[in-house]
């Protein structure tokens, strides 16, 4: 064990930046090998708290970081070759500023000391198996994010942006149906002035606890508690047609369900939503994985309102949203690894402009209606193989006293792999 603890410190010791994750505890908590590291570097980086852990007698350079953060990791990225040491809090791969550095710096040039995460110390505080929980942080994302991952007896672990995000989440969770959730607030965890707080949604939402000074570093806890009837919505495609705000563009839930299968979205790959109406395709592209990510498509000024707020109503409020007329609104965006048309088949340019853009392997689905529509999916279908589908859905509904089968407007869809 010791030749092999010398080996990985004379590794480590070679490379010249260092990310040090470091608890409340501060430089005590630290072990020898991310003492070493702090204590060996020329330059320091980290928060102005970070900082302050250093003994006040520590002469050497040290960099606070700033707003954009993009500009300190290029002056980062401008000592390399020195001893430079960032000191980060908990586990820097856990949301943390790790992630960032490794896209701009090799790991080849890095060394990476994690301390626990805020998350691992909140499970150990509440009795919680991290793997059952869900984690999410609202540094720098939209607290809309949390509506995918409502449900009842969820249990959620946040990390806050600051002090006023317990009251943001809490008003979100009132809103939603869920203002009987117990919220635990943990503050400072690690540290001497550790606090934990502990009460229901709908107090903290309205601000009842106001006279509690809560602590800027702070992480949230929910155990989600569902008003009567509300159930939460399934990650699976065909969602009901009643959780989307629109003006009688929506792709159908039975016809939604069947065009996301075709659609087979695979974590990380990004959909081309063309002619996306109230973004329903792309919502529920984007539901299905974190990872996936949808550029939504749409020329009319009410259906771009009506996609913002179903994206962000249902969870997924980073959707990108292009507002003009395809195919000119197509150029220069992202090469997609799969394309959707939901309309607007039949104009001129429109499917030469897809096809052309996506990449060998990528696939394309196109819904239409009309009968237009219906042969100029037909011409391409002889042309390039795939599949050709009808959808016919029918639903029951009233006839007097009695129920009748209503036929809604068949669906004819093309389905191809480049």
């Amino acid at each position: 064990m010791n030749r092999f603890f010398r080996s990985f410190e004379d590794m480590v010791m070679h490379k010249w930046l260092s990310v040090v994750g470091i608890g409340e505890d501060g430089l005590q908590g630290l072990n020898p090998v991310a003492l070493a590291l702090v204590e060996q570097a020329k330059i320091i980086v980290g928060g102005k708290r970070h900082l302050a852990m250093l003994s006040p007698t520590d002469n050497r350079e040290k960099i606070v970081w700033a707003t954009p953060i993009a500009a300190t990791v290029e002056k980062i990225i401008a000592y390399r070759g020195q001893a430079v040491c960032i000191l980060a809090s908990g586990d820097p791969m856990c949301y943390g500023i790790g992630v960032t550095l490794t896209r701009k710096i090799p790991i080849s040039e890095m060394t990476i000391i994690p301390s626990p995460s805020a998350f691992s110390l909140a499970c150990a505080r509440l009795g919680w198996s991290l793997t059952e929980v869900t984690c999410l942080s609202l540094c720098g994302h939209p607290v809309d994010i949390m509506h995918l991952h409502l449900h009842p007896n969820a249990k959620l672990l946040i990390l806050s942006a600051d002090k006023n995000t317990p009251q943001i989440v809490a008003q979100l969770l009132t809103k939603s149906g869920f203002d009987g959730s117990k919220i635990t607030v943990l503050e400072r965890m690690g540290g001497i002035h550790e606090r934990i707080t502990t009460g229901e949604a709908r107090e903290q939402g309205a601000g009842s606890r106001a006279e509690i000074e809560i602590a800027d570093l702070n992480t949230i806890a929910v155990e989600c508690i569902a008003d009567t009837g509300i159930t939460g919505l399934s990650k699976l495609a065909g969602l009901p047609d009643s959780a989307y705000e629109h003006d009688g563009q929506l792709t159908k839930q039975e016809v939604r369900a069947v065009t996301l299968a075709a659609l087979a979205p695979k974590p990380g790959e990004l959909l081309w939503d063309v002619g996306a109406g109230c973004g329903s395709i792309s919502i529920e592209w984007m539901r299905s994985s974190s990872s996936c990510s949808a550029i939504a498509i749409e020329q009319n000024p009410a259906r771009l309102q009506h996609i913002t707020n179903n994206a962000a109503s249902l969870g997924v409020p980073n959707l990108k949203i292009i507002s003009g007329k395809a195919p000119e609104a197509l150029v220069d965006l992202p090469i997609p690894d799969v394309i959707f048309i939901g309309g607007g088949v039949t104009t001129e340019g429109l499917l030469e402009t897809c096809w052309q853009a996506l990449p060998l392997g990528g696939r394309l689905v196109a819904n239409v209606v009309t009968v237009e529509g219906e042969q100029k999916l037909f011409t391409w279908y002889q042309k390039f193989g795939g599949n050709f589908t009808r959808i016919a859905i029918q639903r029951a509904e009233p006839i007097g006293k009695f129920l009748g089968w209503k036929a809604m407007a068949p669906v004819t869809q093309w389905t191809v792999t480049k």
